[in-house]
């Protein structure tokens, strides 16, 4: 199944924010995490932390439950606008120390630029969920016209 997946993070080649995962099944529960984010940069500060709408936890959490959420799916795709959002998804399918948290086989795909505007379209801009959402809505449209 396709994810598409948003990640907010502490500025370009910052450390991971926040992460959601939208299946393209509709009916099937999404994944947002928080990680914590003592030093946050002050765009991150004024724009990312307060439309968080979850609570933070662990990087080692966070890449368990991720793990956790995509152990299912024998292949999941997932879909992103912005490559350093795959970046942050690929990192957090390990614990950084050589071991691999996902054992399935795991396609990334970053789209191709477009006119999709998370400011512009997402119901809560910079919240991960909502950006992730918002991309997921706007790839379906496209794929429907």
């Amino acid at each position: 199944m396709r994810y598409f997946v948003d990640a907010e993070f502490n500025g370009f080649g910052g450390g991971l924010v926040s992460l959601a995962a939208v299946p393209e099944d509709c009916t099937a529960p999404p994944f947002y995490e928080a990680i914590e984010c003592p030093d946050p940069s002050d765009w991150v500060a004024e724009h990312v932390l307060p439309v968080l709408q979850t609570k933070v936890r662990q990087r080692a959490e966070v890449a368990r439950l991720f793990s956790e959420f995509l152990e299912d799916d024998p292949m999941p795709v997932l879909v992103a606008d912005w490559p350093e959002d795959i970046a942050h998804v690929a990192a957090l399918l390990t614990d950084g120390k050589g071991r691999r948290f996902l054992q399935a086989e795991v396609t990334f795909t970053v789209l191709r630029q477009s006119d999709f505007s998370t400011d512009r379209v997402s119901t809560v801009p910079h919240n991960a969920y909502y950006d992730a959402l918002a991309l997921r809505n706007w790839v379906l449209a496209q794929e429907n016209a």
